[in-house]
């Protein structure tokens, strides 16, 4: 998998004139890695990702999967947003088999395939229980899995644990890691959270506020497997800082 950006403008068109969102935007993501995109609010971090998912569309400048352009929504790109956009009529299995249904896929093999990643994400003794069961986490865990579930090149997450409070977002950060080295998934992920970005990635772009371009590329560092520890090792500390100034400036 090779998610290519290149040259990438983004402009609104609003009541008071033309406004440019992304400016000049070069990326990549290469398969199996953990990438962030951390920036202040107004740097077009959403907006960014909504172009990958090609939910919207660039102004200029090109995004491709594997040499083939983003022209719209497909099953090569899963998308997770901070809001659960789970289904509240829905058991957590139907949730999870919504996209293969969509996909055509037949009903023995839905099942399957969801029960799979139910299990992969710890809920499988869950599948009937409605949304408004779950806690914020476990509604978080049922979107990945529903996102997996289609098996894309590339997972986009949009500050998906932004909604949570702070000892449920921690745990998740730990889950998202385990996921993701037990998966072999590639994973491109926006964030305001620098700390956040700094745990979870190999390469971390730091965004500009707007209109948002790219500063600069950080590779991080640091061993994995990660636990909270490595949080106040002075080599962590120094690429949050590194970071922050950056964000500062």
């Amino acid at each position: 998998m090779h998610l290519e950006i290149s040259n990438l403008y983004k402009q609104f068109l609003t009541k008071q004139g033309p406004l440019l969102a992304l400016e000049n935007i070069n990326l990549h993501v290469e398969t199996g890695e953990l990438v962030c995109a951390v920036g202040a609010s107004g740097s077009g971090k959403s907006t960014l990702l909504r172009l990958v998912a090609g939910l919207d569309q660039p102004t200029e400048g090109s995004i491709t999967v594997d040499g083939v352009p983003i022209m719209g929504p497909g099953s090569d790109r899963g998308m997770v947003f901070q809001k659960y956009t789970l289904y509240p009529w829905m058991t957590v299995q139907k949730n999870v088999e919504s996209g293969l249904k969509l996909q055509g896929m037949e009903a023995i093999q839905r099942r399957q395939r969801a029960s799979y990643y139910l299990e992969m994400v710890g809920l499988a003794g869950f599948a009937r229980a409605l949304p408004k069961e779950l806690s914020g986490g476990m509604k978080q865990r049922v979107a990945i899995a529903r996102a997996l579930a289609c098996q894309p090149k590339i997972l986009l997450m949009d500050e998906p644990f932004g909604a949570l409070d702070v000892q449920t977002k921690e745990a998740m950060q730990l889950f998202l890691l385990d996921l993701w080295q037990r998966t072999h998934c590639t994973i491109l992920m926006i964030t305001h959270d620098v700390e956040e970005a700094v745990f979870l990635s190999q390469r971390i772009y730091v965004m500009t506020a707007r209109p948002g371009t790219i500063q600069t590329e950080v590779h991080v560092e640091l061993p994995m497997p990660r636990h909270y520890e490595i949080k106040r090792t002075q080599d962590f500390l120094s690429y949050k800082n590194a970071i922050i100034d950056r964000l500062r400036t």
